[in-house]
């Protein structure tokens, strides 16, 4: 179990990449270091349990700290895409541990070496199907973390525009026509509170994933779980990770179930969903430059087009669309994966595992960039609106209570048929005054 020439892993990581020699990426990096803060913690409270002897344990909190410091990174080789529930991916961090830890209790010592065994050791009162689920919920806990300030960034960026854009009156539209009368600062501030209310949901469902089921062993009821093991495990990471950590009620049902993970991938397609529609809202406001809407303009970032000199296209609103795209398809196949649980576990633990927290990280960084780089950076065009809103029939709602709706519909239809101003119209049949007309509209 001692490193060779290549590597600290051994013939059960071995066995993995033989059994899945594919062409993914990496077992995620967050869930590599969620398994190991579980090791590390469960060294510590063996050793408290008095399961452990003090240089094993020891051994193991070392080579622990070692991994979640990078040093060990390129021992953790197994795909993403992988059956068996996560065992290949917790074997890998077994025998990397067991073999480090080995070493480092080796050095400097021409006595009898003392071995670590991957499951003897690093593996006490432990089990793939408790390990792997908690360590996603550490992994999607700091994942989610970084999620959450990326909406703060969006949701600053898009208050500072609707103050920016606060008194600059603008055509409203409905199924794509006109509307009424808004402010464009309204708007923004409506994305804003879309962005925090997507934040809430995923708040709301962060209290679950503090729930584990470390201590339930293979099938959820503790079978070679020592009881003070399991009071120390969850006591260390309390204190490591500064999170409350507890013991699920029901041990099995979080064993046999991955709905609380459904629960958070659903929150992040609601993000993306409104991003998507925000971004939607936003490509058309700026359509043009002469030939769209062009309300707002977006501050070109490339190139538009490989044969059109100067064409400009929003890429990071596509980016916004796209992304709901992807996260979207995630939560189909995590919601897939989380039906075909069997019995007291749940499977298909890898494929939830991956594309939740590729979900995650994707939704920060390119949720971040657009804030940055696009919400940050749009631009009113005061004139624009003003000419779109005084061509418009925005005003005529604001009329119907006073002529009648029948009346104000005729009129409009006789102001779009003659193409002039609603206004003008009104002011022609004398209908209204002007002061009465601007104090009306006003």
């Amino acid at each position: 179990m001692v490193r060779n020439d290549h590597h600290y892993y051994g013939k059960e990581t071995e066995a993995a990449l033989r059994n899945f020699p594919f062409s993914v990426p990496l077992v995620h990096h967050e869930l590599i270091q969620g398994i190991i803060l579980v090791k590390r913690s469960a060294a510590r409270a063996a050793l408290a349990a008095k399961l452990l002897d003090r240089a094993r344990a020891q051994a193991i909190v070392r080579a622990s700290e070692e991994a979640l410091a990078g040093k060990l990174d390129d021992q953790f080789v197994i795909p993403s895409f992988q059956g068996g529930a996560g065992t290949s991916m917790h074997m890998n961090v077994n025998e990397v541990l067991a073999a480090r830890g080995t070493e480092l209790l080796s050095r400097g010592k021409s006595s009898r070496k003392i071995i670590i065994h991957p499951n003897d050791h690093v593996n006490i009162c432990q089990s793939t199907n408790d390990v792997v689920p908690s360590a996603l919920k550490i992994a999607a806990l700091r994942e989610t973390d970084e999620v959450l300030r990326s909406a703060d960034l969006a949701v600053a960026a898009l208050e500072k525009k609707a103050r920016e854009f606060g008194k600059i009156k603008k055509l409203g539209r409905t199924h794509l026509q006109d509307a009424v009368p808004i402010t464009l600062g309204a708007e923004f501030a409506a994305y804003a509170e879309l962005i925090k209310r997507d934040r809430q949901r995923i708040v709301g469902v962060i209290p679950y994933f503090y729930e584990l089921n470390l201590g339930g062993s293979a099938v959820g009821n503790g079978v070679n779980v020592s009881p003070r093991f399991k009071m120390a495990l969850y006591r260390d990471l309390r204190k490591s990770l500064k999170l409350p950590f507890r013991p699920a009620k029901d041990l099995a049902s979080q064993t046999m179930s991955a709905t609380d993970f459904c629960a958070l991938s659903s929150a992040f397609v609601m993000l993306t969903l409104d991003l998507s529609k925000i971004a939607n809202d936003l490509r058309l406001l700026s359509s043009g430059p002469r030939g769209g809407i062009g309300e707002i303009r977006i501050t070109p970032l490339q190139a538009g087009s490989s044969i059109m000199p100067g064409k400009v296209n929003p890429v990071l609103l596509e980016a916004l669309n796209q992304l709901h795209f992807f996260v979207m398809g995630n939560d189909l196949a995590i919601r897939e994966a989380a039906q075909a649980a069997q019995l007291e576990l749940s499977v298909m633990t890898p494929i939830i595992a991956d594309h939740l927290l590729v979900s995650a990280t994707l939704i920060a960084e390119v949720m971040a960039q657009a804030a940055r780089q696009c919400f940050s950076l749009i631009n009113a065009d005061p004139k624009r609106c003003e000419e779109l809103l005084e061509r418009s029939t925005a005003y005529a709602t604001s009329l119907a209570p006073r002529l009648g709706y029948d009346a104000v519909a005729s009129l409009v239809h006789e102001a779009v048929a003659r193409d002039i101003s609603f206004k003008k119209l009104l002011l022609e049949k004398k209908l209204l005054t002007p002061a009465e007309l601007k104090k009306l509209l006003h």
